[in-house]
């Protein structure tokens, strides 16, 4: 089977904010087909959008899958739901929120999937997360390595 390099990006705002990117962290690794390459440090950030809410703990992990992309997308949507995450409407709080930023270098645009992750370029943290641990990989949309996209947007 196909090996792939997914880049997913984690974020918690309720409980022990900690403790919910660590649990969920364990989740996906010991989900069947998953191997972790490597981790972002934490970095604490303001919330977006509802801005009336507790700041943000974010990192995102690099993995290697053989599973495709609805079926990755389906396993952490089950992750979110057993960790209690209920979703209601856009930007609210969240004890975790788990986002497939990209799927090796693909471009895929369905209903219930956008990758690369549409906000991307928005989140500084995103950018500067992928560049602490994949500097040199293409953003598929732009051809540009994320150390140039960190650089333009971030410095």
């Amino acid at each position: 089977m196909t090996e792939n390099i997914v880049f997913i990006g984690l974020g918690s705002n309720l409980g022990n904010r900690k403790k919910n990117l660590k649990s969920a962290i364990n989740k996906i690794k010991n989900l069947h087909k998953i191997s972790l390459i490597s981790k972002s440090s934490i970095i604490e950030t303001k919330p977006v959008g509802n801005v009336n809410q507790p700041d943000f703990l974010n990192c995102i992990i690099k993995i290697r899958t053989e599973l495709n992309p609805g079926k990755l997308l389906s396993k952490l949507l089950q992750i979110e739901k057993k960790m209690g995450r209920i979703r209601k409407k856009k930007w609210e709080p969240r004890i975790i929120d788990l986002d497939i930023l990209f799927f090796n270098d693909e471009i895929i645009n369905t209903k219930n999937l956008q990758i690369p992750h549409p906000e991307i370029l928005k989140r500084k943290f995103i950018l500067a997360s992928m560049n602490e641990i994949a500097s040199k990989f293409v953003y598929p949309k732009t051809n540009k390595k994320i150390e140039e996209l960190f650089q333009k947007y971030c410095e």
